[in-house]
């Protein structure tokens, strides 16, 4: 195609993506919209999850389902969404009568208005860049290494924002991309030996191969981070793989349908209902058994030689496959004739070298916080856990290195909880807890509503009038009781109390106290109780030895607290307490247990802020008083 062709199509796709830019925040409102009609509340959230990351209004149990399944990539937006894209789109396009050149154009447009629109995160805006990346290299002819592209998208995503490679979500999209280039050919040409080469079959080897390569080359990480590995999550990946990108495609035309007034979105929806649904009952099949997730650890020197055994396997596989090549060439065309063996000649094999140590430096570069610890700016490597300084109430800030933060209640209202988050370096919360409906615990958390993006609340038992505050602010909510759990990177929140029998009965008369929510928190081998307001006397718990304890109820009598510490052992209280309060917190009997256990005590009426540093060697701990 000629310049002065060409000219008028990239003109109006520029001043499409331009257009679209100015308006990303009214078109992904409308696109919202349009997921949501007519389908079940469940496959509505299901569909804005998968087509623009947006997952707060899944349901707690709904989310489990998909993590224990390892199906919880489909929720967040990535680079299998830009494939699917520009697969959607380019003939699309070229049943418009487009040239190919202006096809790429447009494809490159739709990138660079899908990034924003799906909410900008890293997994997203790496996949865009490499989008991009590929379409650049197409137009101008050249056969570009995607390898050399995915390195190239690190080095400027991390110009762009240095902390994004501390993102565990940031490290497990660069693994699943770079596992997808180096053994995706290999297992396709393998499973297309076995399966036949026609029809249908190749499409399953492509899905497949995809589908294996990236969860081999992913499960290191998750085990590394989470210390949990998923025994089912191949099985659900390639048992949802048929339906998942048609369901994504028809979420995608649903979206772009949504922005013109009248369109048919009900009719796409009504077909895309029932593959999420599939998708979702996949997840349940292999999420819910007891079996489907086992813990194990995983140290960095073990993360290391995982992703070197994996390395060689990948060269040893496709070394082998070249060899079996040359031998169906040999003696298809005889033994005695020259064949080109492919792994002759310098450049061929200079370029295999160039081409993997740029893969392996992408890698590199994605997990060197690993190595590094991260910048100095934000929380150390592990965890952080604050006991906030908020006068007479609880506020307990839980920030694990890689993920969103957690706020355990937020103290009473006009408090200045907002500017105490902001000061710790927390600008978004992915969950705020609130034990109980009391203004010492609740009142910061409502305070916050409007203030700062919160992903969801969880409760047990929340008045209809703070319920209410919360889905006005758009925030998804979802109910917390006796073994249910809450994880956040490696951090997971075991709920010990209340039984969901105390919270499904009538609350009316009932001690607030005893209904607030009790919760284990652990990171690798530290642990500490939250046990918000409720006395030990009351609430019956055994969570064997802990290394901190949040001592309940700012410090009150309470009768059953030495056989709680006899059980739990802790190496420090600490007590959210206000100074000079009315109350007489804490009571000189509760202080004289503790001291009677041999338990040193902090509190924040004396020393204000308690930080709590845990590491792999242990923790430690500083105050602001």
């Amino acid at each position: 195609m000629s310049g002065g062709r060409l000219h008028l199509p990239l003109l109006l796709a520029a001043a499409t993506v331009v257009l679209a830019l100015a308006h990303s925040a009214q078109i992904r409102d409308r696109a919202e919209a349009a997921l949501g009609r007519g389908m079940p509340p469940r496959e509505a959230a299901l569909a804005r999850g998968f087509v623009l990351g947006e997952d707060k209004e899944v349901d707690a149990r709904t989310t489990e389902d998909f993590r224990r399944a390892g199906l919880a990539h489909l929720l967040a937006v990535s680079g299998q969404n830009v494939a699917l894209l520009a697969l959607l789109a380019m003939p699309l396009l070229a049943a418009l009568g487009m040239p190919l050149r202006t096809r790429l154009l447009w494809v490159l447009g739709l990138i660079a208005v899908y990034v924003p629109l799906a909410g900008a995160g890293p997994s997203i805006q790496r996949a865009g860049i490499m989008g991009g990346l590929s379409v650049l290299a197409t137009l101008s002819g050249r056969r570009a290494s995607r390898l050399y592209g995915l390195a190239f998208a690190a080095v400027v995503l991390l110009a762009l924002e240095p902390g994004i490679a501390a993102d565990v979500g940031w490290q497990l999209s660069f693994a699943a991309v770079l596992g997808i280039l180096l053994l995706a050919a290999p297992l396709r040409r393998a499973i297309l030996a076995r399966i036949g080469k026609h029809g249908w079959r190749r499409a399953l080897a492509d899905g497949a191969a995809m589908t294996i390569a990236a969860t081999l080359a992913t499960a290191p990480l998750i085990v590394f981070h989470f210390e949990e590995l998923s025994t089912t999550t191949l099985a659900a990946n390639l048992l949802a793989l048929p339906a998942v990108a048609p369901a994504m495609w028809l979420g995608m035309v649903a979206a772009a349908a949504g922005q013109v007034p009248g369109a048919p979105v009900g009719l796409l929806n009504a077909l895309d209902a029932p593959l999420l649904a599939y998708i979702a009952q996949v997840a349940t099949w292999c999420g819910r058994p007891s079996w489907a997730s086992l813990h194990v650890h995983l140290g960095l020197g073990s993360l290391a030689a995982s992703y070197v055994v994996l390395a060689g396997a990948a060269m040893g596989v496709q070394r082998l496959a070249r060899h079996r090549q040359l031998r169906r060439l040999r003696s298809r065309h005889g033994a005695d004739r020259p064949i080109s063996h492919p792994m002759r000649g310098f450049s061929a094999r200079r370029r295999r070298v160039l081409a993997l140590a740029a893969g392996l430096a992408a890698l590199g570069l994605a997990l060197a916080p690993l190595v590094s610890g991260g910048d100095a700016a934000g929380p150390p490597p592990g965890l952080r856990v604050s006991v906030l300084d908020v006068g007479q109430g609880d506020a307990i800030l839980l920030q694990p290195r890689g993920a969103p933060a957690v706020l355990v209640d937020g103290g009473p209202p006009g408090d200045g909880i907002a500017a105490e988050l902001r000061g710790a370096g927390v600008e978004r919360l992915g969950a705020a807890i609130v034990t109980h409906d009391q203004a010492d615990h609740a009142g910061g958390v409502r305070d916050l509503l409007g203030t700062m993006p919160i992903e969801r609340i969880y409760f047990g038992v929340l008045r209809h009038s703070t319920l209410a505050q919360v889905h006005a602010a758009g925030i998804a909510t979802a109910r917390l009781a006796r073994g249910g759990e809450l994880r956040d990177g490696r951090l997971r929140l075991d709920v010990l109390w209340p039984p969901d029998e105390l919270l499904a009965g009538p609350h009316r008369g009932e001690d607030p106290n005893r209904l607030a929510i009790v919760a284990l928190a652990r990171w690798r081998g530290f642990s500490m109780l939250l046990t918000a307001d409720a006395e030990a006397e009351t609430t019956p718990l055994d969570p064997g030895a802990v290394d901190v304890l949040k001592v309940a109820h700012h410090g009150s009598d309470d009768a059953g607290l030495g056989a709680l510490l006899d059980r739990t052992r802790p190496r420090l209280a600490a007590i959210s307490v206000g100074a000079g309060n009315p109350f007489g917190h804490p009571t000189p009997g509760t202080l004289a247990t503790l001291a009677a256990h041999g338990v040193p005590v902090l509190r924040t009426d004396l020393d204000g802020t308690v930080t709590i540093d845990v590491s792999r060697a242990g923790f430690r701990v500083e105050t602001a008083g």
